[in-house]
């Protein structure tokens, strides 16, 4: 047969087609969805990446599977909207920003907040027109059209709307409480802000002389600066080393302060001394055992890290410098005992680095046991879901034990809280719109507050706030609730268990259906990617090398709801290879398809058994698959599609069908031609959500019924091309085949020496006499024939055993009788040994009670399966043996 001209290239490029690819799909509007009262909506709220950063492997995750959801949805006829944006993220941002700025001698506080926030602004335009095509370049099929920013004006109005109402309903409250700060920002931190870094330090042993005697209470300490400002010990109640100590007064240490001995349960008798140096203003356990025995709370930190004034020679000293000058003085003292190595996790700002001091300020906090309730109560009834169900436990310890929230920030960029100080009456002014005069007295002598709100608060806001809320926008109508929110595990509380509680407090529904969680892209050795490792792997990087098609592939398969993965460059190049396979093949049916006989025996359904065989294949594929994402098994889909495009697809169905090619019935070629196109554009239309670039390049050369692949039509499950009995003859023939295959090769025997095939069946005649043709083509046969019984086999013949019939060729004339035989005993102890195996599991008790009935029967099945091979086999021996 002739080679057609085809406008499709020889070689898989995707840098040839990929950025050209989403330019037309943004020209087209295939992701920009109307309101359609016809139609179900399908939402995913993007979630937004910070913008201080680039494109990592987690976002390229992240975004590969919301992709898969929102594509498979899109084809399925849902009106669809992926909203995608960026969050402002505060603390980040500034730090990058001053960073920048002080590279070129410019520094924030002289610069003044109007002209730092412009280079803010600045900044942020840059990195978000970066951040946006970074994502293009992955292929995400998200709406730009609506792209948020959780800065932008109607954002900002969300933000001061919540901040007011939640104000005037009692639960935003300012209070002087113990905060996570940072000496360097000088700012309040979030729990979301602090990391844990494992560091070599000290305990220091340091002995408290009790008044009025000459005893010491003996106490350890991380930070011996915090010493300064203890205003109690505590000892446990059951002690009996220290209950005569309780009530007792103690001379505080190079201070000379009396304070007193107290009874906590808090104190472990086990750990350290069994007695804890209390210091409410510097530690947030300490805080609170400070409010159970009205402790006063002594601030001894300046807000960047200084002792106070009142401390003598230690005030204005670094609080570390002054660390070293106290042990100093201890130890000169007489007071310090022993200094311990002791290796503990240190709290750091995962913004700066710099270790975080526990202080006493005065912050914004919102009341959370109220807010918590029902958004417990969602997850708990079913209204939110986590996949998999195991991280709601991790949602329900976080929020059954949630603390009041400090939404404050020391910072300039951010959403400003929108609160107003008269400083005449003294009087808080709380409003959405800019207040211009006391809210009290009406003076104009008013002044707003200097903080930001945390950036978890507008983040909190995002599955409502993006679509218009707090006006009715006709988007809010009719794509809120969202249905899934894909995220990784690590900010289940902080992020997910927000926008519950704010969704339901705000909107009165949760925000989402399901919580698709995944876990953190590993390097090959199952390590974090992080900067000091070097392990990092730049995704734009291995798009610009493999595709961005080869890239997601690789991301998806294998990958399972709530499991880390590891980055390996090898499962990148198998996913490319992949694509090449499915390119090559598809090339291949393009210049054997006819557009005539197409056309002719469009709607014949005279099958051939390959043909109802594959029809079958795929029918069952697009089932599993279509379960499998409504499951959120996004790896499992994906590993079915691989298997049946590259093995049953391409390695057999397109060999199984070239004999109709070659041949003259006009007929069996349009028949073949039509079950060929379907096949391969259903198994394109499957596989892109997975890998969109490459089956949209190939579908626009298929002159096929959709303008574009992502908005065809899904492939749907059809009970009628269900054939069990084409899927059980052609396993047959394919068994028999690759039986007949295995034989040649382990005798070195060349495909091109064609051999008589004879063949001897008991109950499967029919299904070999319809697999003749490609016994022929594909098991080198050159002819075939049926015997009665064994004996009838031709002499001097080897012996293909397979579980439906016995196939002999008369090759012992072209290769070694030793080593057939040798053949056949190597297959007589392989039969042995699965049937040991199967016998051995099924006299195993607790396999037969607990399995399901199925599968015992299957193992059964097997086992005599095996038997009659093995038999066979030796009854093959014998004869050959004679």
């Amino acid at each position: 047969m002739e080679e057609k001209n085809i406008s499709m290239s020889k070689t898989y490029d995707p840098k040839s087609f990929e950025d050209r690819i989403y330019k037309w799909w943004e020209e087209k509007k295939f992701f920009t969805p109307k309101v359609d009262k016809n139609k179900k909506p399908y939402t995913i709220i993007m979630p937004p990446p910070n913008i201080t950063g680039q494109l990592h492997l987690g976002h390229a995750l992240d975004n590969t599977l919301q992709d898969v959801l929102i594509r498979t949805k899109r084809m399925q006829g849902y009106s669809t909207l992926w909203l995608p944006g960026q969050d402002h993220a505060s603390i980040a941002t500034e730090v990058k920003v001053e960073n920048e700025l002080l590279k070129v001698g410019l520094k924030k506080k002289e610069m003044g907040r109007e002209a730092f926030l412009e280079k803010v602004w600045e900044w942020t335009d840059k990195y978000r027109n970066t951040i946006r095509n970074q994502l293009k370049r992955v292929g995400v099929s998200a709406d730009f059209t609506r792209e948020c920013f959780t800065m932008d004006e109607n954002l900002n109005k969300a933000v001061k709307t919540v901040f007011v109402k939640l104000y005037e309903e009692g639960l935003i409250y300012q209070g002087n409480r113990i905060t996570n700060w940072c000496p360097n920002c000088q700012t309040a931190l979030s729990d979301a802000e602090i990391e844990y870094k494992e560091s070599a330090g000290h305990f220091w042993h340091i002995n408290y002389p009790v008044k009025d005697s000459d005893e010491f209470v003996e106490i350890a300490t991380t930070r011996p600066e915090t010493l300064l400002g203890d205003t109690a010990v505590a000892v446990n109640p059951e002690d009996e080393r220290y209950k005569h100590l309780i009530g007792k007064t103690l001379i505080l240490p190079l201070v000379g302060r009396e304070i007193p001995v107290v009874a906590d349960d808090y104190v472990d008798k086990e750990f350290g001394t069994g007695c804890v140096k209390i210091t409410p203003a510097h530690d947030p356990n300490d805080y609170l055992v400070g409010k159970r025995h009205n402790l006063p709370e002594i601030s001894v930190m300046t807000l960047d890290g200084k002792i106070v004034e009142g401390y003598g020679k230690y005030s204005g000293m670094d609080r570390y410098d002054a660390r070293k000058e106290m042990i100093k003085d201890l130890e000169e003292a007489g007071l310090l005992v022993k200094v311990k190595d002791h290796t503990h996790n240190v709290s750091t700002h995962d913004r700066c680095g710099k270790v975080i001091e526990p202080m006493i300020s005065k912050q914004w906090y919102v009341k959370m046991e109220e807010l918590a309730k029902p958004a417990i109560e969602a997850v708990r009834n079913g209204d939110t879901e986590f996949v998999p169900q195991r991280f709601d436990k991790i949602y329900f310890n976080w929020m059954e034990n949630i603390q009041d929230w400090c939404i404050s920030r020391q910072l300039w960029w951010g959403h400003r809280i929108p609160v107003w100080y008269c400083k005449d009456c003294g009087e808080l002014t709380v409003s959405v719109e800019d207040a211009t005069k006391c809210c009290k007295c009406g003076s104009t002598n008013i002044e707003q507050d200097n903080d930001v709100l945390d950036t978890w608060f507008s983040s909190a806001l995002w599955p409502f706030s993006t679509l218009g809320w707090p006006e009715k926008t006709p988007d809010l109508e009719y794509f809120y609730p969202t249905d899934v929110l894909v995220t990784g595990y690590d900010i289940i509380f902080f992020w997910v268990a927000r926008m519950i509680f704010s969704s339901i407090n705000n909107m009165g529904e949760t925000p989402f259906k399901h919580v698709l969680i995944h876990g953190l892209v590993r390097d090959a050795e199952g390590r974090k990617m992080s900067k000091s490792l070097g392990n990092g792997v730049d995704p734009l990087e291995v798009i610009d090398t493999y595709g961005a098609d080869a890239l997601r592939f690789m991301l998806i398969t294998g990958n399972a709801p709530g499991n880390d993965i590891r980055f390996k460059m090898e499962k990148v190049e198998a996913a490319r290879n992949f694509a090449n396979k499915i390119w090559n093949a598809s090339r291949f049916v393009m210049m054997n398809l006819d557009e005539e006989l197409l056309n002719k025996y469009k709607e014949c359904t005279n099958y051939s058994l390959a043909d109802k065989w594959i029809l079958d294949r795929f029918n069952r594929l697009t089932k599993e698959v279509t379960e499998n994402i409504e499951k959120f098994d996004l790896g499992i889909a994906a590993q079915k599609i691989y298997d049946f495009m590259w093995t049953e697809f391409c390695d057999w169905y397109i060999e199984l069908v070239k004999p109709v090619f070659w041949g003259e019935d006009e007929e069996a070629k349009g028949v073949a031609y039509n079950v060929l196109k379907k096949v391969l554009v259903g198994g394109l239309q499957l596989l892109h959500p997975f890998m969109p670039y490459i089956t949209e390049e190939i579908y626009s050369h298929l002159n096929c019924e959709y303008e574009s692949i992502a908005i065809s039509k899904w492939p749907e499950f059809t009970e009628d091309l269900v054939d069990e009995n084409a899927e059980k003859e052609m396993n047959l023939i394919i068994e028999a085949i690759k039986s007949l295959r295995n034989v040649r090769a382990e005798m070195n025997v060349p495909p091109s020496k064609k051999a008589k095939v004879s063949i001897y069946t008991v109950d499967e005649k029919e299904a070999f006499e319809k697999g003749i043709i490609y016994l022929e083509k594909l098991g080198s046969a050159s002819e075939v024939e049926f015997v009665s019984s064994k004996d009838d086999a031709p002499e001097n013949s080897v012996t293909a055993v397979t579980s439906g019939a016995e196939l002999y060729m008369p090759l012992l004339d072209l290769i070694d009788l030793e080593k057939e035989l040798e053949r056949l005993n190597k297959e007589k102890d392989k039969l042995q040994s699965e049937i040991d195996r199967v016998e051995k599991k099924l006299s195993n008790e607790r396999f037969v009670s607990k399995a399901p009935e199925a599968v015992v029967a299957e193992e059964k099945a097997k086992g005599e399966k095996y038997k009659e091979m093995y038999k066979a086999v030796v009854e093959r021996l014998e004869a050959l043996q004679k």
